[in-house]
């Protein structure tokens, strides 16, 4: 775990604000109209190092960018996000944690590892 900095507090507070998942780009833009000096490149860092401590979660949205949020599950799980207003639920996948490991033993490969996110639209946006 790194040491808390300024940048690091106003990274996760601004993260922790949110419900959704969120790019480093919107992040930084929220920090910057609430008046914080920090840079993109600063934001970026400080987001790897939160989801390297696993106090985020960091997923690649169906258009390729990465998107973050403050973890409020500890472990490996899965989420269902909805592609409209970002609803997030974490959800565990006994299946698919089974599934990924016979296959990767069938293929020879030990010490799996696997990122699952499954996209759609809530109940709510429908």
């Amino acid at each position: 775990m790194k040491r808390n900095t300024r940048q690091r507090e106003a990274v996760a507070s601004a993260l922790a604000q949110g419900s959704g998942f969120v790019s480093a780009q919107t992040l930084h833009s929220r920090l910057r109209a609430d008046g914080d000096t920090l840079g993109l490149a600063t934001v970026y860092r400080t987001l790897a190092s939160l989801v390297d401590d696993d106090l985020a979660d960091v997923l690649t949205s169906p258009d390729g960018e990465n998107l973050y949020r403050a973890c409020s599950t500890t472990g490996h799980h899965h989420h269902l996000i909805c592609r409209q207003c970002g609803r997030t639920v974490e959800i565990e996948a006994d299946a698919v944690e089974q599934w990924a490991q016979a296959v990767a033993s069938t293929h020879g490969f030990t010490d799996a590892h696997h990122v699952v996110d499954v996209f759609g639209v809530c109940l709510a946006c429908a």
